[in-house]
């Protein structure tokens, strides 16, 4: 951040929440509608720009200004949250990538909602973590790439909108890289159902021979390890907004809810004063991280903790929210069901809740 840079409106990102996504929560639940409309409006409102440059058109804010956007979309809806993530990670991957040309030609669409973007980036996480094998292939071509794979699902994806993806050279080593879903180049194919978060535009992705020019890599292989080393902690922490504004409205229902039941319900765990407690103070830690973020600064060990928090906090908040509201809670058109599902999905989306704990063990066990 800097003497210049502006905050976002959250204000008028709420009124606009308000007016314009809170009415399709039921379509994007149920129907599989994606607020496509809503996510451009977004970005007229700098909803996705926090963290970019000036100079892009940002407003040179802090990643803590953008995960009070995310947290504020998924009080409405953690599906439309997850999105809102999707597009701001890419905001993060461009803005600190060290190729000024693919700066260039992405980063003021992206970061205004013109051009919208889907993050592909679970696969290559999971295995820089020994998970699973990578599997995009890279091959040289001149001063660009061809590349061959399959990705199982990626979201906030339509033809003619953008991917930001990495993949392995013949030769060793990694390139990250964003494409246009052009469908001669790329194929969608639907994935099944899921359980929740059908407003997302999650689609099977194969790569076919698939032209990379220079102005597309965001990191080429010597570039790599110190670009996935800058923007993982963004990562991360930017998506703690997801499971904060879920967390928020779970604790607002239970307070609701306890006007009439809480000579009852006392008797549950996760009462709404704990949960909002504990909330308050893991994105106080997160705020704090957020700004050594913005500074490649952060401690990872802790933010790794305060992502697989807030996903065991969602869970708790979601459930707890539940069994106070009871039998209603149960209902296909009552939030709290929801909520669940989406709270789920904060546990189990890369890095997974499994994931983390995976790499919180290793890095305690080197420290």
């Amino acid at each position: 951040m800097n003497s210049t840079s502006q905050s976002v409106d959250l204000e008028q990102v709420r009124a606009y929440i308000s007016e314009q996504l809170a009415p399709l929560v039921k379509d994007i639940d149920c129907k599989g509608l994606y607020p496509r409309e809503f996510l451009h409006g977004l970005g007229r409102l700098n909803g996705f720009a926090a963290v970019a440059p000036l100079e892009y058109g940002g407003l040179g804010a802090s990643l803590a200004d953008q995960i009070e956007v995310t947290a504020a979309v998924s009080e409405t809806c953690g599906s439309t949250g997850f999105v809102v993530w999707c597009q701001a990670a890419c905001v993060w991957y461009l803005t600190h990538c060290p190729n000024e040309a693919a700066r260039a030609r992405y980063l003021p669409a992206v970061a205004h909602g013109e051009l919208l973007a889907g993050t592909g980036m679970s696969n290559t996480v999971k295995h820089l973590s020994n998970i699973e094998a990578i599997r995009l292939k890279a091959r040289r071509e001149g001063d660009g790439y061809r590349i061959e794979g399959v990705l199982p699902w990626v979201s906030n994806l339509a033809e003619n909108q953008l991917i930001i993806v990495a993949a392995a050279l013949d030769e060793g080593g990694y390139l990250m890289f964003a494409a246009e879903l052009d469908p001669a180049q790329i194929e969608l194919r639907a994935c099944p159902t899921f359980a929740g978060l059908e407003g997302t535009h999650t689609f099977n992705v194969r790569f076919r021979n698939t032209r990379v020019d220079a102005d597309q890599v965001l990191a080429h292989p010597e570039q790599f390890a110190a670009h996935m080393s800058r923007i993982r902690p963004g990562f991360c922490l930017s998506q703690i907004g997801i499971g904060a504004g879920i967390v928020r409205t779970s604790v607002e229902s239970i307070k609701r809810i306890n006007r009439s039941l809480e000579h009852v319900n006392c008797f549950l765990d996760d009462q709404h004063d704990e949960l909002e407690q504990t909330l308050a103070e893991l994105l106080e830690h997160t705020h704090t991280q957020s700004r050594l973020a913005d500074e490649d600064a952060t401690d990872i060990l802790q933010v790794l903790r305060l992502r697989a928090r807030i996903a065991e906090l969602s869970l708790d908040a979601t459930r707890s929210e539940a069994l106070h509201t009871g039998a209603r809670g149960y209902l296909m058109n009552h939030g709290a069901q929801r909520r669940q599902r989406e709270a789920l999905f904060v546990a189990i989306v890369t890095p997974a809740l499994k994931h983390l704990r995976k790499d919180i063990q290793a890095l305690e066990a080197a420290s």
